[in-house]
C-alpha cells in the first residue's frame, strides 16, 4: 500500500513516476502493478482559437476589446451587474470569463426604504460607495459600457 507524506499535486511528474514505478498498489482485496508513461505537454502561452486567432488577437478585435481599451488607455467603464448594482471604475486586468480587477470603483444602487403599515410606499433612494480595489467575478457581469459621460 502506498502512502504519501505530501499532496499529489505538489509532485512534479518525473519524481512521481520514479517513486511509484514498479510499486504494488492494494485496492480493496486485489493488488495492481503501477505503470506510468509520461507524455510531455506542449507549452502554449495563448490558447489557439479554431480559426487560428490567438487569445490576444481576439481580445484586441472581439467583444472583449472594450475591456482591453480600458486597460490600455486607463479609461473608465460602467458595468451593470446581476445584483442590480452599477460599477463605475477603471479596469486593471481581465480574462476571457470577464473576471476583472477594478480600481477606483464607485458602486451605485437604489433602495426603497421600508414604511409602516398603511403608509404610502416611499420613493427609491440612490446610494453609492467607493471601493479602491476589487475583484469582480465575470458571471455577475451583464453589460460593460465604455467611456460613460
Amino acid at each position: 500500500v502506498l502512502g504519501f507524506s505530501t499532496r499529489l499535486d505538489t509532485w512534479n511528474s518525473e519524481s512521481l513516476v520514479k517513486s511509484l514505478k514498479g510499486s504494488k498498489v492494494a485496492l480493496g482485496c486485489e493488488n495492481y502493478d503501477v505503470k506510468f508513461e509520461v507524455y510531455p505537454r506542449k507549452s502554449r502561452p495563448m490558447e489557439e482559437d479554431t480559426n487560428g486567432k490567438n487569445e490576444e488577437e481576439e481580445f484586441n478585435t472581439g467583444p472583449l476589446s472594450v475591456l482591453m481599451m480600458s486597460v490600455k488607455n486607463n479609461t473608465q467603464v460602467l458595468i451593470n451587474c446581476r445584483n442590480n448594482k452599477k460599477l463605475l471604475g477603471r479596469v486593471r486586468a481581465f480574462d476571457r470569463h470577464c473576471n476583472m480587477v477594478l480600481e477606483n470603483v464607485r458602486e451605485m444602487w437604489t433602495e426603497v426604504p421600508k414604511t409602516g403599515k398603511g403608509k404610502k410606499k416611499a420613493l427609491p433612494v440612490n446610494k453609492d460607495r467607493f471601493i479602491s480595489k476589487m475583484f469582480l467575478r465575470g458571471d455577475s457581469v451583464i453589460i460593460v459600457l465604455r467611456n460613460p459621460k
